[in-house]
C-alpha cells in the first residue's frame, strides 16, 4: 500500500485539471512510473500516532457521523521497480471504534453493528494494485466485516516523502472507497417518520496514512 514517489524534502503533487477515468495502458503506466522508486523497495508500516483510518455516514438524513479506529496492525510491501507487485494487510480492532461519543461507540460495537465481541477484528488484504494517473493509484483489495468479505477498491494519492530528524523514512497517501454496509451484514436501522432511514446505507472509509519503512532484518 506504499504507492510513493521519492524526493528530498515532503512535496505535492502537481495540480492538474483531468481526472483518471480508466486504469492506464501499461506503455502510458511505464511513462509515469518515476524509477527513484526503486530506492523505497521494502518494507513499511502505518503510523498510527499520524494516520487516521476512518469512516463518516450520514445520519437522520441531514448530518454526517464521522469516526475512527484507535488500534490496528499493519504489514506493507513496496515494489518501487513494478508497483503493481507491491501489497498491504491491515486488521485493525473493531472495538476501538471512536466517533466522540461513548454512548454511540457502544452501539456500534454490539451486536446491533459490529458485535465486536464475536468478530474482534477488521480486514483488509489487497489483492491488485494500478497506477491510474500521475501519483494516482488504484489498490484492490478483500475486506472482511463480521465474517464476510467482498472486494472493494480504493483511489490512493501519493502525498510525499521525507527523512525526519530522527532518521525516519516517511511516506504518506490519502485514500478513500464508498460502500454499502448491508453488504457485510450492517443492516441495523431505524426509519424516519418523515421517510428515510436514521442511517444511510452508504459508508465512507477513509485513509490518511503516514507509514515508516521497517528495518531489514539484517
Amino acid at each position: 500500500m506504499n504507492l510513493f514517489s521519492r524526493s528530498s524534502l515532503l512535496r505535492r503533487p502537481e495540480s492538474r485539471t483531468e481526472e483518471p477515468t480508466a486504469v492506464l495502458a501499461a506503455a502510458d503506466a511505464a511513462d509515469l512510473h518515476d524509477p527513484r522508486l526503486a530506492a523505497l523497495s521494502g518494507e513499511w508500516m502505518i503510523d498510527p500516532a499520524h494516520s487516521r483510518i476512518g469512516f463518516s455516514v450520514r445520519h437522520a438524513m441531514v448530518t454526517t457521523v464521522r469516526g475512527a479506529f484507535l488500534e490496528y496492525e499493519s504489514r506493507l510491501y513496496f515494489d518501487g521497480r513494478d508497483p503493481a507487485r507491491s501489497r498491504a494487510e491491515i486488521s485493525l480492532a473493531t472495538a476501538s471504534v471512536d466517533t466522540g461519543v461513548e454512548q454511540r461507540d457502544a452501539h456500534l460495537v454490539g451486536r446491533d453493528f459490529l458485535n465486536a465481541a464475536k468478530y474482534p477484528r477488521i480486514s483488509f488484504v489487497s489483492t491488485a494494485v494500478q497506477l491510474i494517473g500521475k501519483d494516482v493509484y488504484r489498490m484492490t483489495g478483500d475486506l472482511t466485516i463480521r465474517g464476510i468479505t467482498h472486494p472493494v477498491v480504493l483511489d490512493l494519492t501519493y502525498i510525499g516523502y521525507v527523512t525526519d530528524p530522527f532518521g525516519y523514512e516517511r511516506v504518506g497517501f490519502d485514500g478513500t472507497t464508498t460502500i454499502n454496509r448491508s453488504d457485510w451484514g450492517l443492516t441495523y436501522n431505524a426509519r424516519l417518520a418523515e421517510g428515510g432511514a436514521m442511517v444511510s446505507e452508504r459508508l465512507r472509509l477513509q485513509f490518511d496514512i503516514a507509514a515508516i519503512r521497517t528495518p531489514s532484518a539484517g
